[in-house]
């Protein structure tokens, strides 16, 4: 193409657009004349100036991560400003977006769905977080990056040595990293996971077994958090970058990939980072090593080969936090000073895991694909530390006054390890009749093991504890000679799961606005070894499930979808269960009923999504425990809870350069017809109202490369425990109702400036007006949320 304007001056200013095939920007794209030193890069808005060029002819070339470089012929005779690229897209270096209307499906989102659609055309509720957004607001850990969807909320973070998250009213939901399961423990206690290695994280709503049979966890009916790690690319590229913050955190991190030969058929990716920081509360800090090497081979246009490992080594001092002055029905949470810390100096926990993947794709055609992976995780943890209680209940131990608490030690240390097999074949719009096909037919094999191992504390001076400390005062942070730590094999438990699934679904296109889903799961599960939590278990036992998925979307215009879903999950392991004579009671399953609106507007570049839920449960059993907490060997009908709610999301640009995301999700979540719950009760820590909203503005012209972003996110009142009549267990006390925890909303600023294509720095303020809010697990765990932080990120591209 030759652009030709007539001018009498020697020197030029060359002015343009850069866009997409979808006409939306592209901002920071490099823009060049070749074979010279004239270049510059397109700012928020895509829009480029290059001054004072020389009148010739030139091929101006224009360039970006995840696009095809373009190039046009200029005879540059004056001033012109008409020019205008758009650039194709590049399938091998397209990147996942929170924003605008890339359709491309996220990385390892079939490991989830299983179905080869993007995530609007999915049936179930998703969301994608992409590591874009994860950068813009210098996320670091999973609830940072959660709190942006709507109704998911941390559950507890166990004196901050774990994120487990809630949704939908569901505690613990399973956390997968690609794909695997790195925790088995079946109340989703939730791991520690770093943020320099992840691609996206995929937030699947509601039930899953359909795809990826995890009905066995307490929050499996929630939903699943999948971590999709980064794979290597096949163009050179990388990113340095240095964060620094409150309380002496230090934090450089690391991303390089490229190819490894000249053809390009070889590429590998190495991510990581090291991570230190002591806390606002006095002898409390944390370290963590992390490292994410892949490599991937394409020995040809149709094959694809990923191999995949992910490291992290944390370390962390356990921090109870604090305690409840009041009874159980009053919320007295003291606030302990910063200075005060309720354990000591050599308290801590240390987790390990390592998770590795093989995955292998094949396009067997045009509309077939065949997809396997092999995925496993080994996770190692062992801790000591202390732990603070009042007495009373099942201690045997007098009840303390006013701000006084038994101090004692403990020891744990469990290994995990899982592994999935799965192989699909996909099929994408295949035509029989006037009806369009695309489907998933698949296998899977899951093998699942963990040991808890056990020790025994011995005291110098008591039976049973250190010492007793007085919260309100100065605390000694010593820990006693002559206590002592000990295995103890008797102890020990354990459980050893293997399942097979078989998955089919079907999306039907009956026509341009009317799909038709189907689907259907057989899982078959057994069970080998051990017990857990007074769950014996002799010889083998098996059972299986089948579980159904229905569903439709209507598309009345074009950026509406209308959609409905029923879905099932159940959980085998629980048929093992017997009453007091013996009875097995049956296996534990989940319904679902799902409807609501997918929207998109301002030309694909806003999304807006409202979602109606209900979920109950048949069949739930409950161990059946004496007046001390104490297993009898036998389960009870639990009878039934369920939950629904509305979920509302606004995600995308309301303007080229203003970013927004807002979500909002009512919940009402109830204990109905149950053996030991009041009727109507809630479980603990399930917010009737949660909220985010955050926004991004860049600036243009006299503050070009300048941006400002804000958030707010909101936490409802919650129960801190079940309101039980007869069930006591981690602090239940059997018919008094418990206290709820109080509402709280935090603010995070941020400023960035781009100082080039390449360099860029964050200065950041989280929790902005030091809001005073607390994540608890019943009274076990009370951790204050992080005060006010401030922090600065320099980051370099190449």
């Amino acid at each position: 193409m030759i652009l030709s304007v007539c001018a009498s001056y020697g020197q030029a200013t060359l002015k343009g657009l850069v866009k997409n095939e979808s006409n939306e920007i592209i901002p920071f794209a490099s823009v060049y004349l070749e074979g010279t030193q004239f270049g510059t890069s397109s700012n928020n808005a895509g829009r480029f100036t290059i001054e004072n060029v020389p009148l010739s002819t030139y091929n101006i070339i224009a360039s970006a991560v995840g696009y095809n470089k373009s190039s046009l012929s200029i005879e540059v005779n004056g001033d012109i400003d008409t020019i205008v690229f758009q650039l194709s897209t590049n399938t091998e270096l397209e990147e996942v977006e929170l924003f605008g209307t890339r359709t491309k499906r996220a990385e390892k989102l079939e490991t989830l769905t299983r179905l080869p659609l993007p995530p609007n055309e999915q049936l179930q509720s998703i969301s994608i977080l992409s590591h874009a957004l994860i950068d813009k607001q210098n996320a670091l850990t999973l609830r940072d990056v959660t709190k942006n969807v709507a109704g998911v909320y941390t559950f507890a973070t166990y004196g901050n040595t774990r994120e487990s998250m809630s949704l939908r009213g569901y505690r613990g939901i399973p956390i997968l990293k690609n794909g695997v399961r790195i925790n088995s423990d079946f109340r989703g206690i939730g791991v520690i996971t770093d943020m320099a290695g992840v691609d996206n994280i995929q937030v699947l709503k509601g039930v899953s077994a359909i795809s990826q049979g995890l009905g066995g966890d307490l929050g499996s009916a929630g939903g699943v958090i999948n971590i999709a790690t980064k794979t290597p690319k096949f163009y050179e590229g990388g990113e340095v970058s240095f964060r620094a913050g409150s309380y002496g955190m230090v934090r450089p991190a690391f991303d390089f990939y490229g190819p490894l030969d000249n053809n390009e058929t070889i590429a590998f990716r190495v991510a990581g980072a090291y991570d230190r920081a002591d806390s606002y509360r006095s002898h409390v800090n944390s370290e963590r090593l992390y490292v994410n090497p892949s490599l991937a081979w394409k020995p040809n246009d149709k094959t694809r080969i990923i191999l995949e490992m992910d490291y992290t080594d944390d370390s962390v001092t356990p921090d109870q936090g604090t305690v409840n002055l009041g009874d159980y029905a009053t919320n007295q949470i003291y606030r302990l000073p910063n200075h005060n810390f309720l354990g000591f100096d050599s308290d801590r926990s240390n987790s390990v895991n390592t998770t590795y993947a093989i995955r292998f794709e094949r396009e067997i055609s045009s509309s077939l694909s065949l997809k396997a992976g092999l995925f496993s995780s080994h996770l190692e943890t062992y801790e000591e530390s202390a732990y603070v209680f009042q007495g009373g209940g099942r201690t045997n131990l007098d009840v303390l006054p006013g701000g006084q608490r038994y101090r004692e030690y403990y020891a744990g240390g469990r290994a995990d390890k899982n592994s999935v097999l799965q192989i699909d074949l996909l099929g994408k719009d295949i035509q029989t009749g006037f009806l369009k096909h695309t489907f998933q037919v698949g296998v899977d094999y899951r093998n699942t093991e963990f040991d808890n191992t056990a020790y025994t504390t011995t005291y110098p001076a008591t039976d049973s504890y250190v010492d007793i400390i007085d919260v309100t005062q100065p605390i000694d942070n010593i820990l006693s000679d002559g206590v002592s730590v000990m295995l103890n094999p008797d102890r020990a438990t354990g459980s050893n799961t293997k399942s097979y699934g078989f998955t089919v679904q079907d999306k039907i296109t009956l026509t341009e606005w009317a799909d038709v889903f189907l689907g259907l799961r057989y899982s078959s599960l057994e069970r080998t070894k051990g017990n857990f939590i007074g769950r014996s278990l002799s010889g083998a036992k098996r059972d299986d499930a089948l579980n159904p998925l229905l569903g439709f979307n209507i598309k009345p215009i074009k950026n509406i979808i209308v959609f409905g879903s029923y879905a099932s999950s159940s959980n085998p392991m629980t048929s093992f269960y017997s009453d007091i004579n013996g009875n097995e009671l049956g296996t534990e399953r989940w319904d679902q009923y799902e409807t609501g609106i997918k929207s998109t507007w301002l030309d694909n570049a806003l999304r807006f999504n409202v979602t109606y839920f209900l979920t109950s449960s048949k069949n739930l059993n409950l161990e059946a425990l004496d007046g001390n907490g104490t297993s009898l060997g036998y389960y009870l009908k639990g009878g039934e809870d369920t939950r629904n709610g509305v979920e509302v999301e606004l995600i995308g640009r309301v303007l080229p350069n203003l970013e927004v995301i807002a979500g909002y999700s009512y919940l009402d979540a109830r204990y109905k017809d149950h053996v030991s719950y009041y009727y109507n009760s809630s479980p603990l820590n399930t917010p009737r109202h949660t909220a985010n909203f955050w926004t991004r503005y860049s600036f243009e012209n006299t503050f070009e490369g300048l941006s400002l972003g804000a958030g707010v996110y909101y936490l409802g009142a919650r129960p801190h425990n079940v309101w039980s009549r007869n069930y006591t267990h981690a602090g239940v006390e059997p018919g008094i109702k418990p206290f709820d925890l109080k509402a709280y909303t935090t603010v995070n600023i941020q400023m960035s400036y781009q100082f080039n294509s390449r360099l860029g720095l964050d200065v950041f303020v989280n929790n902005a007006f030091n809001e005073l809010g607390y994540n608890a697990y019943r009274t076990v765990y009370l951790n204050r949320i992080s005060p006010v932080t401030f922090g600065s990120t320099l980051r370099y591209k190449f």
